[in-house]
């Protein structure tokens, strides 16, 4: 049973494709016209070893946000649809990522329930590049609403502003690795009490 999800979002501000494939090997083909976005992207699939690919035209003339923001959007239907039935998965994932003086620490639980809780270190610059730096807290919620799972994401101290974002999408990239793996001691198992996810 493969596990895709290809999501079509067309809107007045933007156009966005997204494809992923959660039982790839990490090969990523992403374009949002916003340099270090696709950077944090190109780290999703890499480190989740999620076959990815993005295709965003945006309203970049008026700002990144809508490209930013409809792309996470488009990315967590994606995720949902590429779970499936969640039959047989781990569910709950976490990884801690350093880059150089920064560190992150992320947890996910797959539970059907969005829910995100996610603090940085203040005093953050503002942009990398064209990327405001206030849009990260902004793509997980996106993503989180969508794909409908809990996300807690923690950076404790990170001076550089790059660093600091960055672990925060590697981490995310292995945590959902291996929540959404499937465990070979519960193969035919949903895992809930409730019977639901």
């Amino acid at each position: 049973m493969t596990r895709v999800g290809r999501v079509e979002r067309t809107t007045k501000e933007t156009s966005v494709v997204v494809e992923l494939d959660l039982d790839g090997t990490g090969q990523v083909s992403v374009s949002t016209g916003v340099g270090f976005f696709d950077h944090m992207l190109d780290q999703l699939g890499r480190h989740g070893l999620f076959d990815l690919t993005v295709k965003t035209d945006g309203d970049l003339h008026i700002d990144t946000h809508h490209t930013i923001e409809d792309t996470a959007l488009a990315l967590g239907a994606a995720f949902k649809q590429a779970l499936g039935d969640k039959v047989g998965i781990y569910r709950f994932g976490n990884c801690t990522v350093p880059l150089d003086e920064s560190l992150a620490q992320v947890t996910v639980d797959l539970s059907g329930r969005p829910y995100l809780v996610h603090t940085e270190p203040e005093g953050m610059a503002p942009m990398i590049g064209s990327y405001d730096t206030t849009m990260t807290r902004h793509i997980l919620e996106s993503f989180v609403a969508q794909a409908q799972v809990a996300l807690h994401v923690h950076v404790p101290y990170g001076r550089n502003a790059h660093h600091i974002v960055e672990c925060q999408f590697k981490a995310l990239a292995r945590a959902l690795r291996y929540a959404s793996e499937r465990d070979p001691r519960a193969a035919g198992i949903l895992p809930s009490t409730k019977g639901a996810l």
